[in-house]
């Protein structure tokens, strides 16, 4: 490896380490914001913010230029719930990706969201743990709807949590994003699996394209 190849690969790595630090500290203003609209706004104008001028956006050269926010409809109430992980029978999932090998989730259980469906709740197998939850719609791929692979609604090991309220989960689909391989193929993700796959379309949260 020549002196070059050594220096982008410790500018790189610092830099996804600050997005992550940027990231986690989001996370915590939000949650800090009582009033979930204003906790949203601020939420979407920092992620905008990072996506136009951080050393580590996921934006392509081409889709950076000229690039003002991401798209989002308006914050809609009825999308936040509080859900309590209940029991399920375990499972597992092995994710290869061609950046951090295989990464393995067992399933904690599975939540229960009123009118919406049932979403599989993941705990990180890796040493850094954490929970993970995952959502596709049943507008994923189509026109004017959200990522074909999927979004997340959180991700501890990167930042993405909105708490928990007495033991129950904060799920507010306002906040679900898109992977950062949504806008970078280099980038290898985690994705939806089937117990994370809605039957209902999903109006609020990141979408996807024009």
């Amino acid at each position: 490896m020549t002196q070059t190849e050594t220096t982008d690969r410790v500018r790189t790595a610092l830099a996804t380490a600050d997005w992550r630090r940027e990231t986690f500290d989001l996370f915590r203003r939000v949650r800090a914001t009582p009033e979930p609209e204003a906790a949203h706004t601020l939420w979407r104008e920092g992620r905008d913010a990072m996506f136009a001028g951080h050393p580590a956006s996921p934006l392509l050269p081409e889709d950076a230029e000229g690039f003002t926010s991401l798209p989002f409809p308006a914050y809609d109430p009825a999308w936040r719930f509080h859900a309590r992980i209940e029991e399920a029978e375990p499972k597992v999932l092995d994710v290869e990706t061609g950046t951090d090998g295989i990464v393995h989730f067992d399933r904690l259980g599975v939540v229960q969201v009123p009118g919406v469906g049932s979403l599989d709740v993941w705990k990180h197998g890796g040493y850094a743990g954490g929970l993970f939850v995952p959502v596709k719609d049943a507008s994923a791929g189509k026109p004017g709807g959200t990522y074909g692979g999927g979004r997340y609604l959180i991700d501890t090991i990167k930042g993405s949590d909105l708490g928990d309220a007495d033991g129950e989960l904060v799920l507010d689909f306002n906040f679900a994003y898109n992977p950062s391989c949504a806008y970078d193929p280099a980038w290898a993700c985690p994705l939806a699996p089937p117990g994370n796959t809605l039957p209902v379309a999903v109006p609020v949260g990141e979408r996807y394209g024009s």
